[in-house]
């Protein structure tokens, strides 16, 4: 089939069957992987690439986070290793924080794909991996030597032999051994997976060459994008927003400019790099900034390069925002994952009919490490990261979501699964009453959390909590959502950020924060109040104090 021939319909067709063959190769990677947080709550990416290192698809399944930064990665992978040196069963791999996905714990695995012996195309993935060793998946680094093993770009397989030597060096880095490499093998097969189906696609359509299905996509989708911010108030506009920070609060300010020619989201004002890991590559700061872009202005465009490219995003370089090698950003979704709230605060002076309020926004990651009674497994001791969450902002025409992971996508961990995997004991996993924002349409509700160890024997919380002394705000009369806690059931107070030890004898109770309220309370519907009051999301105190409803 030569590119004279194809119609809208073909690659209409194809662009859909890309779509397909991108989850499939997630799913891959979902379903082999070794560490609970990808396979349980999905933080990973996929997606497929041309030859040009545009991404032209992404699977359903996966972080934005991932996704947006991975889709520059790739084009490293290319201006390193060449497409001419490229060979059928290779594989590269990096975990380098400023052109991959943001942190260590993060592996890229990019893999070439050859049809009769003609290169058309690479497929990209990313997970978490739950140890790199270093200090571990915590923020008290001070700088990104401290974090873990620091992979460079190398080849993981050459022309379908594994690099031994880089596997031995990873086994050695970690405390989780088995389950590390393990993680690394499900990469490269997921990949394998996506080339598998692209060729036979190729050579059910008869193609040659992904050039005009890959031109037709980031065409038509920069089209669509372009054509909905037409309908959009032309101008700037600033907000800014305070977070806990480490040891001192962190301001996030930004200006959004809206143009003919697309949507520039500048952040001169935020404060400087932080002395630990919460900083944030500009590749990370770009993604999520981005995806807050494409929810409100396309939020129907499928993410590709075409539909990213009318967005663009700086931020001068020192800020925590934008700080470069070798800054500690091991953690730097705490930041990095309120930039849509931070951006939203902008759209809402030009279309605040389409806005929702303040959430949660960053996940409350329960990063947990210790001893097990179990010397068989390989590994050294326990350590996983465990996905809470808090609520999500309310929306113009309804509430918030409960324990939503919005805007990282992830999914909360099992209980079931943490008991299973880790010798603690989950005590408590509820919805935290009154905690979102009343308001005409009220915030998402937080959780009430309570972890114990379940062998007398002490574990380790890596802190990396925020909306602790700056809760989500609410908008148009909206109350704020509830504040973060972190205590021990002593009444003891635990540090939002950091190492901790958590005696046999104690237990760890959080408190998730809620989603800000929007719109005056009392005009919440009275069905709305009645279903709250019926579901105990909030107390009649409440309903009569703030909503003044008897």
């Amino acid at each position: 089939m030569t590119r004279r021939q194809l119609t809208d319909i073909d690659l209409q067709i194809m662009w859909n069957r890309l779509i397909a063959v991108v989850e499939e190769q997630a799913q891959v990677l979902l379903r082999t992987a070794f560490s609970p947080i990808v396979r349980e709550a999905g933080d990973l990416s996929a997606g497929i690439f041309d030859a040009k290192g545009r991404m032209l698809a992404q699977a359903v399944t996966g972080t934005p986070g991932h996704v947006n930064s991975m889709a520059e990665s790739v084009k490293h992978f290319i201006a390193h290793f060449g497409l001419a040196n490229m060979q059928p069963g290779d594989a590269y791999i990096t975990n380098d924080p400023w052109m991959g996905t943001g942190h260590l714990n993060d592996f890229v695995v990019t893999t070439p794909c050859f049809r009769n012996g003609r290169l058309v195309g690479l497929f990209s993935c990313t997970s978490h991996l739950m140890d790199i060793g270093g200090i571990g998946f915590g923020p008290d680094a001070t700088d990104v030597f401290m974090e873990g093993l620091y992979i460079p770009f190398v080849k993981l397989f050459d022309r379908g032999v594994a690099n031994e030597t880089l596997l031995a060096l990873i086994r050695a880095n970690t405390r989780l051994p088995v389950d590390t490499i393990g993680d690394t093998y499900s990469l490269a097969a997921c990949n394998d997976v996506g080339c598998k189906r692209l060729v036979e696609m190729m050579d059910e359509f008869g193609l040659d060459s992904l050039d005009a299905l890959a031109d037709h996509i980031c065409d038509r989708s920069r089209a669509a994008v372009l054509a909905e911010i037409a309908k959009l108030p032309k101008g700037s506009w600033s907000n800014s927003m305070t977070i806990d920070g480490y040891d001192t609060p962190i301001t996030l300010a930004a200006t959004t400019t809206v143009r003919d020619d697309g949507i520039h989201v500048d952040y001169t004002g935020t404060s400087p790099r932080a002395r630990r890991g919460i900083n944030v590559p500009l590749a990370y700061t770009t993604a999520y900034t981005v995806f807050g872009l494409g929810c409100i202005v396309a939020a129907k465009v499928p993410n590709n390069a075409g539909s990213l490219s009318p967005l663009t995003v700086s931020a001068p370089e020192g800020t925590i925002l934008n700080a470069a090698k070798p800054a500690p950003v091991l953690i730097r979704h705490v930041t990095g994952q309120m930039l849509p709230d931070v951006v939203f605060g902008c759209l809402r002076q030009a279309i605040p009919d389409r806005v929702p309020a303040e959430g949660a926004s960053c996940l409350w990651n329960i990063t947990l490490r210790g001893a097990t009674r179990d010397s068989a497994s390989g590994n050294y001791g326990f350590a996983t990261t465990i996905t809470s969450n808090g609520g999500t902002g309310a929306r113009p025409r309804s509430d918030g979501l409960s324990a939503t992971a919005y805007p990282s996508g992830v999914k909360g961990t099992p209980v079931e699964i943490a008991e299973q995997i880790t010798p603690l004991i989950f005590w408590k996993k509820e919805l935290r009453a009154d905690s979102g924002g009343a308001g005409r349409t009220r915030g998402g509700l937080g959780q009430i959390i309570e972890i114990e160890s379940g062998i007398g024997q002490p574990f380790d919380l890596l802190a990396q909590f925020d909306r602790i002394a700056h809760p989500a705000r609410g908008r148009d009369g909206g109350h704020d959502g509830a504040a973060g806690s972190a205590r021990l059931a002593s009444g003891e107070k635990v540090r939002g950020k950091g190492l901790t030890e958590i005696r046999p004898d104690e237990r760890l109770v959080l408190e998730t924060p809620g989603g800000g309220g929007l719109g005056d309370p009392k005009s919440r519907p009275a069905e709305a109040m009645a279903r709250d009051l019926a579901e105990e999301r909030i107390a009649g105190q409440v309903a009569r104090e703030v909503y003044r409803r008897s």
